[in-house]
């Protein structure tokens, strides 16, 4: 079970707002990187966020370039799983391979600040603001092993390749 509270975002947050091009002089530091991670959509939300804490956004998500530190600064920033209405292919799965949950659903009856539960296996997000429950897509078998392992390295490391 993930809990935390959500931050919301609208359409098309691309990896360079998730990153910001003028900051790519960080990628070797990507703790200092992390400072400024969705700076240039929310310019409070590094500062705000926490541990646990979820994006949650609209269409489009991490659209852009292929900038693998672009999910991994958002992990390291303490995001525990992004919530979206559709999410770029290439970010989706950067983001599983770096252990961070991509959640496809509805997230129009999400406001900023509600208090999330999110259950990885059974697929459900509950809105413990406003009542809502949520359904998203189930993730598959081998990606919630990636995720339950930290990420695709650490999972090869444990187990030296793909199992059910």
């Amino acid at each position: 079970m993930l809990k935390g509270r959500a931050f919301k975002f609208g359409d098309s947050i691309s990896t360079d707002h998730i990153t910001p091009g003028r900051l790519a002089h960080l990628r070797s530091n990507l703790p200092e990187l992390a400072k400024h991670v969705l700076e240039d959509a929310d310019p409070t939300f590094a500062s705000k966020v926490k541990a646990g804490d979820f994006i949650v956004a609209s269409s489009n998500f991490g659209l852009g370039s292929s900038r693998e530190h672009a999910p991994l600064v958002i992990k390291m920033a303490g995001v525990s799983a992004i919530l979206a209405k559709s999410v770029a292919r290439i970010f989706f799965r950067n983001a599983i391979n770096l252990g961070l949950p991509v959640l496809i659903c509805d997230t129009d009856k999400i406001d900023d600040g509600d208090e999330l539960e999110v259950e990885l296996a059974a697929g459900t997000v509950n809105d413990i603001t406003n009542g809502n429950q949520l359904t998203f897509s189930q993730i598959p078998e081998v990606m919630l092993h990636i995720l339950d392992e930290g990420g695709l390295i650490p999972y090869i490391k444990k187990y030296g390749d793909f199992r059910l």
